[in-house]
């Protein structure tokens, strides 16, 4: 069932602890300056070295376009027996992002799901537009499931997990795993998703000029992952949410946040799959802003969205 921060969005400003780090950081998901100025700034964005305790391991697997570059989180525990596994696809509107950019908010979800995590660099556009993240999200979700037992995981506990374009292909994988045979999903976790492609909903317009990622991007990042694919008509493995039939998917978080472009994009995903008989949890951090994970730790109330998602996520994978 959805459920929100007590209040309706228009009802609620930003959060004041989060507007006081946007006004000591400033930072907007553009690429006004080039595609390598806005990967360069998404970089040098400061993080905090979070979870050192943690074995970190980089691995090059076989993707369709040769080496595809993982990295995999391995949660401290006393216990010999196989973990569950999540795989993760970073945001980054399919354009920016990589291993490194990701790496804090990968420890705490291994952590905080007591889950083997494992982070996929899939390639970028617009040099590799759709379905170039697709093809290689697939080939290392299926690595995972055939190298389990290798990494210590259990087969039959495997999720995806990805924020903004990574929850995106999160949602993706969900849909072909359950059409063509894949690992037998047990949750997807998604964070703040780009799933219906409809720049009509109501957020867009109520937050075209938010913090962090604005109506602007998103209509640039869409022209640039969609390559030559018509975004009038996108299919389910770029739009997940039009895809015609959605029942037999596993079960959903989608954790969206008040002042997001994105906002009614996921809460609409949301309804679709309960329509469809699939269990799901819709929450919407009210106060938070696109990205919200990114502050997780330092914001309270970032934490205490990223706390809830990665609970309903760890209680499927360990049930």
């Amino acid at each position: 069932m959805p459920s929100s921060d007590d209040a309706a969005d228009d009802e609620r400003s930003i959060d004041p602890i989060l507007v006081k780090v946007l006004d000591a950081v400033p930072f907007r998901l553009s690429t006004d300056d080039g595609i390598e100025a806005a990967r360069q700034r998404f970089r040098d964005l400061p993080r905090r070295p979070l979870h050192p305790e943690l074995r970190v391991e980089d691995r090059d697997i076989s993707g369709p376009a040769g080496p595809l570059a993982i990295r995999i989180y391995w949660p401290t525990t006393d216990s010999a027996a196989p973990l569950p596994a999540i795989v993760f696809f970073h945001g980054g509107g399919f354009v920016i992002g990589d291993l490194d950019s990701y790496d804090g908010t990968c420890r705490q979800h291994a952590v905080g799901t007591e889950a083997i995590v494992v982070s996929v660099d899939y390639r970028l556009a617009p040099e590799h537009p759709y379905p170039a993240a697709v093809e290689d999200a697939w080939a290392a979700m299926l690595w995972v499931a055939e190298h389990a037992a290798e990494i210590g995981a259990e087969p039959t506990r495997i999720a995806v997990a990805g924020d903004s374009a990574g929850g995106n292909i999160a949602a993706v994988m969900a849909q072909q795993s359950r059409d063509n045979a894949g690992p037998g999903l047990v949750f997807q976790l998604l964070w703040y998703p780009s799933v219906l492609w409809d720049s009509s909903l109501p957020s867009f317009t109520e937050n075209a000029e938010a913090p962090i990622l604005d109506s602007a991007a998103i209509a640039q990042f869409s022209r640039w992952y969609a390559g030559d694919v018509d975004l009038l008509n996108p299919p389910p493995g770029m739009a997940p949410g039009r895809a015609t039939n959605l029942a037999g998917l596993p079960a959903a978080y989608i954790g969206v946040a008040g002042h997001d472009p994105l906002r009614d994009d996921g809460m609409r995903y949301g309804e679709l799959l309960a329509a469809a008989g699939v269990p799901v949890e819709v929450h919407n951090a009210t106060t938070m802003v696109h990205g919200y994970l990114g502050y997780a730790g330092i914001v309270p109330a970032a934490t205490a969205g990223m706390d809830r998602g990665l609970a309903a996520l760890r209680n499927a994978l360990h049930k």
